[in-house]
């Protein structure tokens, strides 16, 4: 027994291994539970808590973006689909006050080209969120809120979350628009 110890003590098991050992990952400094992937292959009991975003306080103030502690933020935009109009002139995907309105990339709202725009049938159009590219900026949501009906919104994706205790963004955010609320209440819809 005595033996064994001492290899301990000459043999200490490093941070990273110890990380490892725990089922966790290093990302950026910051650790990250690696439950991210598991939890969306496990049961929700009734009584799991998310974070979520009200769309209705929400003021896109950018900050999703920027305090999330993942890499890229679990924050996307979201589109309601039922409640957009197909617009020619989204005020979601131009950006407004340009020269002259095409398709060229200095006239797009979203910095990442996350929106996607497919032609129906004149004068309406399909726009689309892909969400590998969308960084939650919220430039889309403040110009189809502000020049639309609103019909694209930000929301944290579960699948993404890692469902930190204080979660950073809430704490920074300034329209108070982020709290836990329980799984039978999750996502909310801009109506």
């Amino acid at each position: 027994m005595e033996e064994k110890k001492n290899k301990n003590i000459n043999n200490p098991i490093r941070r990273k291994e110890f990380l490892q050992m725990c089922g966790s990952v290093i990302a950026g400094g910051t650790v990250l539970a690696a439950g991210a992937k598991l939890a969306t292959k496990t049961k929700v009991k009734e009584s799991d808590v998310f974070w979520q975003i009200d769309p209705a306080r929400c003021t896109q103030c950018g900050r999703c973006e920027t305090d999330c502690v993942l890499p890229v933020s679990a924050v996307k935009c979201i589109h309601a689909n039922r409640v957009c109009g197909y617009c020619d002139l989204c005020g979601g995907y131009y950006r407004s006050n340009v020269k002259e309105l095409n398709t060229a990339a200095e006239n797009m709202m979203c910095p990442t080209g996350a929106i996607e725009r497919k032609f129906i049938e004149d004068p309406y159009f399909e726009y689309t969120i892909n969400e590998d590219l969308c960084t939650g900026c919220g430039k889309c949501v403040k110009g189809c809120t502000s020049f639309g009906n609103g019909s694209l919104y930000l929301q944290i994706k579960q699948d993404i979350c890692v469902n930190c205790n204080e979660c950073q963004i809430a704490q920074v955010c300034v329209s108070d628009a982020i709290s836990r609320v329980d799984y039978a209440t999750a996502y909310k819809l801009k109506e």
